[in-house]
Parts: C-alpha cells; sequence; structure tokens
C-alpha cells in the first residue's frame, strides 16, 4: 500500500538485469562442456577415423569383439578380410577395428 513510483519502475530493470546474470552462468557451462567433452570426443574420432582409413594389407589389428589378425584384404565397401590363423580368413566391418597394433612398412617402388 506504500507502493511509489520509483520502486515500481526499478522493476523493469531489474528483470532485465536477472535475465543477463542467468545467461552469462549458462554460456559459461556451455563452454566448459565444450572443452571438456565434446571437443576431445571430436579428436578421439578423427584420430580413429584416420587409423582406419591407412590400413593396408599385413597390418596387425585388434577389433571390438577382441579377435587379433592379419589383414588380408581391403575391400571399398567398408570391410577388411582378416586373417585369423592359417587360412581361416573372417570379414569384419572397417569401424569395429579398435587399434593397429603392428604396421607394414609400404613396398619400395
Amino acid at each position: 500500500m506504500f507502493v511509489t513510483p520509483a520502486f515500481a519502475q526499478s522493476a523493469d530493470a531489474a528483470g532485465a538485469s536477472a535475465l543477463g546474470s542467468m545467461l552469462i552462468p549458462m554460456v559459461l557451462v556451455f563452454g566448459i562442456m565444450y572443452l571438456l567433452i565434446i571437443r576431445p570426443q571430436q579428436k578421439q574420432a578423427k584420430k580413429h577415423r584416420a587409423m582406419i582409413e591407412a590400413l593396408r594389407r599385413g597390418d596387425q589389428i585388434v577389433t571390438q569383439g577382441g579377435i587379433v589378425g592379419k589383414v588380408s584384404k581391403v575391400q571399398e565397401d567398408g570391410m577388411i578380410e582378416v586373417e585369423i590363423a592359417d587360412n581361416v580368413r573372417v570379414k569384419v566391418l572397417r569401424h569395429t577395428i579398435t587399434a593397429v597394433l603392428n604396421k607394414t612398412e609400404p613396398a619400395a617402388s
């Protein structure tokens, strides 16, 4: 009942500053999440993609299922033929390869 016009006018200014004070922490949280989560995952995915593209015949690899073998044939349709024992070959998808244990040297031309 003792409201003065000065208090009513300052309510609008308080609402605008409250929006700004909520927006700054939200931007900071997103920035921190980008630096700690999103960016490292993108770097790891890029490294994995480069490893898969560099596969060649004779490389010793490990698949996600734990199969260790030697690449016997690299196909263009996303498949790789892996020799896991003498005369035992299986086809695996390229993206299921988790590590390259031994790289072969390129053939001298």
